[in-house]
């Protein structure tokens, strides 16, 4: 950094202070705030550690928070399940895999508050219907139940971000020596042993990422949670980043939503950075 020239601080000028003075400085304010009696407007009372203490006894947010970290942890399989398995088809010497890739890569172009519309419609109107028709009574009703609202953002997660996910694996796999695939043919493996014992090791790296942009995006759903179930039936599939907005504009708890949105920000740090650290070491020994 030091052998740089001014051409290139210039350059980066810009994008230092738009992460200051986005991430950063709000960053440090609201933790600041989260010890007071913050309204919004003014924080008028050092209130300590009170705000983090009502956590514990929060049933909202723990239960939003449960139900966060298994929807995430479904979504991140499968995400890399899928985008994997569509890298590996789009890779394949077919005609359409340009085509192809389009289309999978569009879902990730659409925003989440339309998304969310979507699929709302689909799964209520459509399945409705075709359950109607079919007499098959376990597709009439969806997102009016807990168990199947959790499966609806997770169908609707992995169709967005699946095309997004697969771009990653497809850098990886392309830089795939070619030479190793076609040695491995001439000493007589098999498809599946060519994918664990030469691919699967050698886009490691694309697993670091991808987890990563997977977690950190699971944890933080906002949208599409708002749009598809708005958090129902009975707050049961609201997530932590609408309970967090709802305490803090809903119920006007300023400090008290600052204070929930500070510990989910050291969660999903801790929990992204271990994974990138423990994958990291993986690459080493591979």
């Amino acid at each position: 950094m030091r052998n740089r020239n001014l051409s290139f601080w210039l350059f980066l000028t810009p994008v230092l202070l738009g992460l200051v003075l986005v991430v950063i400085v709000p960053l440090l304010y609201g933790t600041v705030y989260s010890f007071t009696n913050w309204n919004g407007l003014t924080a008028t009372k050092f209130l300590g550690l009170e705000n983090y203490s009502k956590l514990l006894h929060d049933e909202e947010f723990i239960n939003s928070l449960v139900f966060t970290v298994g929807f995430s942890v479904v979504t991140v399989i499968l995400l890399n399940v899928l985008g994997l398995g569509l890298a590996i088809l789009v890779t394949r010497k077919i005609k359409t895999n340009n085509f192809l890739r389009t289309v999978f890569f569009m879902p990730n172009l659409i925003g989440g508050l339309i998304l969310g519309f979507i699929w709302q419609f689909i799964f209520i109107s459509v399945f409705g219907d075709i359950g109607d028709a079919l007499g098959i009574e376990a597709l009439q009703g969806w997102l009016s139940t807990t168990n199947t609202g959790f499966w609806g953002l997770v169908i609707l997660t992995c169709w967005q971000m699946a095309g997004y996910i697969m771009i990653i694996y497809i850098a990886y796999l392309q830089n795939i020596p070619k030479e190793l695939i076609e040695a491995a043919k001439i000493d007589g493996a098999s498809s599946f042993q060519r994918f664990r014992n030469i691919t699967f090791p050698l886009v490691a790296p694309a697993f670091t990422v991808s987890m990563f942009l997977t977690l950190s995006a699971s944890f933080k759903i906002y949208d599409q949670n708002l749009s598809l179930t708005g958090g129902g039936p009975f707050e049961s599939t609201q997530m932590v980043a609408m309970e967090i907005v709802n305490t803090a504009f809903s119920a006007n708890e300023m400090a008290y939503g600052q204070a929930k949105a500070v510990v989910f920000f050291v969660i999903v740090a801790a929990i992204a950075l271990t994974q990138v650290y423990y994958n990291k070491k993986r690459e080493v020994d591979m």
